[in-house]
C-alpha cells in the first residue's frame, strides 16, 4: 500500500469509530496487503487520534494464544495503542452506544517504571522496568465488519491490525502487585457475565508467560525505533477467548488473591 492508501484507510476507520457505523473490510479493498501495510494503516490511525486530542497511555498485545493464532492462520501476536479515553476503572459503567460490538477479555496489565526499548531486550529487563502488575479487562470492538455481506469473506489479521488491533477499552483493577509477588504463569481468572461463568484461564496461555508478551512487544517496537515509556500501561495478552458484551450485561473477573475487576454495559 502507498502512504496515501494507508492514510485513506485510516481516515475511514477513524470516521467509523466516531459514527459508530462499521465499514467494509480493508483487506478486500487492498488485496495482498501485508502485516507491514496493516501497521502503516494503524500508525496513520493513531496519528489521526492524536491530532483529535487523544493521548497515548500504553499498548496492548493481542493474539497471544495458540488457539487464536491458529484460527487466523498466523504465528505471531499483534499490537495496538491505548489512549486515555479508553481507560475505565473497575466498577464503572460503559455508556450505552459507546461501542459497536464490544467483547471482553481478561488480562494481566503491566505498568512501567522506566523506559524500555531495544531489539535485545530480555525477560530480566522487563522485570526490572516494571513498576507493578494489576488485574485488568480489555474491551475489544471492531470498526470493521466481521464478514463482507456480498462475498462472505471474513475479516482477517490485516483488518484487525489496521483497526488498532480491535482495541477499544481497558478496565484496571485496584490492586498493585510487585511483578515477582505472584507466579504470573499460574495466575488464573474466572470470568462471569451476568453471574454465569463464561471463561476461565491461566496466565501461561499468553506465550507460556505474560512477561514473554512484553519482550515480544519491545522487540517489535524496536523495529520502528520505538519503545515503552515510564508510566505506560501494557496489556500483556488475553488468556481467555473473547466474550460478547451486549447492552445490559455485567462482567466480573475474579483473579483470586491477585484481585478483582468488574464492568457493566448500559
Amino acid at each position: 500500500m502507498t502512504p496515501d492508501q494507508s492514510r485513506a484507510a485510516a481516515k475511514i476507520l477513524f470516521e467509523a469509530e466516531k459514527s459508530g457505523t462499521q465499514t467494509g473490510l480493508i483487506s478486500l479493498v487492498n488485496p495482498g496487503m501485508t502485516l507491514d501495510d496493516a501497521y502503516a494503516v494503524q500508525s496513520a490511525l493513531v496519528q489521526l487520534k492524536k491530532s483529535a486530542g487523544g493521548k497515548v497511555i500504553g499498548w496492548k498485545i493481542g493474539l497471544t494464544s495458540r488457539a487464536m493464532q491458529q484460527a487466523l492462520n498466523i504465528t505471531t501476536p499483534d499490537s495496538g495503542v491505548l489512549f486515555d479515553d479508553m481507560l475505565f476503572q473497575t466498577g464503572e459503567r460503559v455508556p450505552k452506544g459507546r461501542f459497536i460490538q464490544p467483547r471482553i477479555e481478561a488480562e494481566i496489565a503491566f505498568v512501567m517504571k522506566t523506559d524500555l526499548s531495544g531489539g535485545n531486550v530480555t525477560r530480566a529487563d522487563v522485570i526490572a522496568a516494571t513498576d507493578y502488575v494489576t488485574p485488568s479487562l480489555e474491551i475489544l470492538d471492531t470498526r470493521i465488519l466481521r464478514a463482507d455481506p456480498k462475498t462472505g469473506q471474513a475479516r482477517i489479521i490485516t483488518d484487525t491490525i489496521s483497526d488498532n488491533a480491535a482495541n477499544a477499552g481497558i478496565v484496571l483493577g485496584g490492586e498493585k502487585h510487585a511483578i515477582d509477588a505472584h507466579d504470573l504463569r499460574w495466575q488464573g481468572c474466572i470470568l462471569k457475565r451476568d453471574g454465569v461463568v463464561e471463561e476461565t484461564g491461566l496466565g501461561a496461555g499468553v506465550l507460556d508467560d505474560p512477561v514473554t508478551g512484553i519482550v515480544w512487544l519491545v522487540k517489535r517496537l524496536a523495529l520502528y525505533g520505538d519503545g515503552l515509556s515510564a508510566g505506560q500501561v501494557v496489556l500483556s495478552g488475553s488468556f481467555i477467548r473473547p466474550v460478547e458484551a451486549p447492552s445490559g450485561s455485567r462482567f466480573e473477573a475474579d483473579f483470586g488473591g491477585f484481585g478483582y475487576v468488574s464492568i457493566e454495559f448500559e
